[in-house]
């Protein structure tokens, strides 16, 4: 019987382990993952932690879900390496478990902030569910709170603040949000937004140091710039560090992530990998890239499932191919993310109006990836042109034309 192991219950690894399933109904399929509950919506805990949806709305699977398949689910369980060379996951407590095909599916830890007491109580991390519950939880009796990482983790406990009115202050290292894909325009668009909410943005500020009372509870923040801010609770959402060193020592490269080619496997033909851990070839792009969306990483799932199964059939394998999307539902109006906007080496932009703006990016000529605010009616054609992958170096004006021609643009 071919035994397929899975690290991770996220999306991407459950839904590697349901097309595992639908590909091979005998096969043993187990799937590990250091989480306390099975699969839930990663996207949808920051209206939980806004207080906008209940937390049975969160969960995706329950245990029945994975009996009924006849996949084994492993909670609370630490893989500690794995032993290529004897096909082998070891965990925690020294156990072995055998497998013929594995996907590492294990995403990423978040970091931590490298200043004094930055683990403090009332400073969270903003990933899992156990989280945003602690995040709602502290809001409830706070006042004033902070928010370090100009990011889209950061934008969500920013509102996650600004919802549950607790005063904010969103700190910057630079001169707007997301400056790896906004531009100058754009990105006012959200920080007025943020003013609106009731989180002040602070440009060209980063953390020196928190300061915590008796009880060992955050009570101020120290910048770089020497100013103090007062807070009863923080977010540090600066990013993950990927969960790749149980792979040390195996054949399967890692860099940032685990480097898996257009078929989600590894150097080694029975590791692959998916999700957010994965430095995948993006064929898009033309390059390897990392992208952390529940479609690309759903998708990857899939892909990667297919294709432990093709292995062992002996049957040719599916390329990954997708344009991943991800908005955000905070402000007043749309934003959306499309493809790899901060992939390009050329880009383009427009602003239409007080709340509508266009940034496209480009490399080698061709659209790689768009931030859409305020109007995100040209996703569908934006989404072709990427998926074409033709040259349209000198067709930025009808890309940035409030209706896109694409029998103009594609001809």
């Amino acid at each position: 019987m071919t035994q397929y192991v899975i690290i991770g219950d996220g999306i991407a690894g459950a839904t590697a382990a349901e097309t595992l399933r639908d590909e091979n109904e005998d096969a043993d399929i187990t799937v590990i993952t250091e989480e306390p509950e099975p699969l839930y919506n990663r996207i949808n805990i920051k209206e939980f932690a806004k207080g906008k949806m209940a937390e049975e709305f969160i969960q995706i699977h329950d245990a029945s879900w994975y009996d009924e398949r006849g996949i084994d689910l492993m909670l609370d369980t630490h893989v500690w390496k794995v032993e290529s060379d004897e096909n082998e996951v070891v965990l925690h407590n020294g156990d072995g478990l055998g497998y013929d095909k594995l996907l590492v599916a294990a995403g990423g830890t978040p970091r931590d902030l490298p200043v004094p007491h930055s683990t403090a109580d009332g400073i969270h991390n903003f990933w899992t569910f156990i989280d945003s519950r602690r995040i709602r939880r502290d809001a409830e009796d706070a006042e004033s709170g902070i928010v370090v990482g100009a990011g889209l983790l950061g934008i969500d406990f920013a509102f996650a603040l600004a919802e549950n009115d607790v005063d904010g202050k969103y700190l910057m290292r630079g001169d707007r949000w997301w400056r790896y894909a906004m531009d100058e325009e754009g990105a006012e668009i959200i920080h007025d937004e943020l003013r609106e909410a009731g989180v002040e943005p602070v440009f060209g500020e980063g953390v020196d140091r928190f300061e915590v009372d008796r009880m060992g509870h955050v009570t101020d923040v120290v910048g770089t710039s020497g100013t103090r801010y007062d807070c009863d609770m923080a977010g540090a959402c600066i990013g993950l560090d990927l969960n790749t060193g149980m792979l040390d020592g195996t054949p399967a490269e890692t860099d940032e992530g685990i480097i898996v080619d257009e078929h989600m496997q590894t150097d080694d033909p029975d590791i692959f990998a998916a999700g957010d851990i994965t430095e995948f070839y993006d064929v898009l792009v033309g390059e390897h890239n990392i992208n952390g969306s529940w479609d690309s990483a759903q998708e990857q799932g899939e892909v990667a499932g297919r294709n432990m199964a093709a292995g062992e059939a002996g049957e040719e394998m599916e390329t990954f191919s997708i344009v991943p999307k991800y908005s955000v539902s905070h402000f007043s109006m749309p934003f959306m993310s499309l493809g790899s906007p901060t992939k390009g080496d050329e880009f383009a932009s427009r602003r239409y109006g007080e709340k509508e703006h266009r940034r496209l990016a480009f490399k080698d000529g061709r659209l790689v990836g768009a931030i859409l605010v305020g109007n995100v009616r040209p996703v569908g054609p934006l989404t072709r042109v990427i998926n074409k992958r033709a040259d349209v170096a000198d067709d930025k004006e009808d890309l940035l034309a409030e209706q896109i021609d694409l029998d103009e643009v594609l001809d």
